[in-house]
């Protein structure tokens, strides 16, 4: 049996409903933004740092480091994308700089990882 085409094979355009649908979405900027942020959790180790914070609230990188099992330069640098894209946020605490998600990081960690993996 063949496959299904992807594809209309004749112009179905409902334009009243297409214009209403495009004027709604967002500037190209802010959808770049987005697109971003998703990208930020789509490495593993990224996705394992945003947990373990999720799970441990804030962290150092070094705690970090140990709770994911990655080297602390790598880890360093994966949170300042993190931090980069909106999904992480730091502060410093005398000599030490803890990291955690912000409410947007959450959010998407939520949409990304099942409740079961993230508790």
């Amino acid at each position: 049996m063949p496959a299904e085409p992807d594809a209309c094979d004749l112009l179905c355009l409902d334009l009243p409903k297409a214009e209403q649908v495009r004027n709604g979405l967002p500037v190209a900027a802010a959808i770049e933004a987005m697109a971003a942020s998703a990208k930020a959790l789509g490495d593993p180790t990224r996705l394992a740092i945003a947990l373990a914070l999720d799970a441990g609230e804030s962290a150092c990188v070094c705690d970090l480091a140990w709770i994911v099992g990655r080297d602390e330069r790598l880890v360093s640098h994966h949170v300042r994308l993190l931090k980069g894209a909106r999904l992480a946020r730091s502060e410093r605490d005398g000599k030490m700089v803890m990291y955690e998600l912000t409410e947007r990081g959450r959010s998407l960690l939520a949409a990304v990882a099942p409740e079961q993996v993230r508790r």
